[in-house]
């Protein structure tokens, strides 16, 4: 299939909401740490988390594969940065993190990068 000059407003939204599937691995991954460190092997919550991790992943791979047709691969994995933004979005309503100077400059500067690639898509 061949990839468009430019791909559609849709395009970039399913292509971001395959983006913010995937940032939930690590929350998965982190809730079954603390059910781990709280209840051990034996914790029923830590295979509930792992079954969630495993099938979020299974999710996000169909959802990639498929978005990827309809976009340079260099601007897929340009916008596929936008993960920390979400990762850091999820730390602080889930985990209620709290954020560094250096985490928002960091992530300031990830948006940046795509910005600089969507421009010459």
């Amino acid at each position: 299939m061949a990839v468009s000059a430019k791909s559609s407003l849709k395009d970039y939204f399913f292509l971001h909401i395959s983006i913010m599937i995937f940032s939930f691995t690590p929350v998965f991954t982190k809730m079954a740490s603390m059910e781990f460190n709280k209840n051990g092997i034996w914790g029923v919550r830590l295979y509930l988390f792992f079954f969630l991790m495993l099938l979020d992943c299974f999710i996000y791979a169909l959802a990639w594969q498929k978005i990827i047709q309809k976009f340079e691969l260099s601007v897929a994995y340009a916008n596929k940065s936008v993960y920390l933004v979400w990762s850091q979005i999820w730390a602080v309503l889930i985990f209620h993190e709290v954020l560094s100077f250096r985490n928002v400059m960091g992530l300031l500067v990830v948006l940046f990068g795509v910005l600089v690639v969507q421009k010459y898509e």
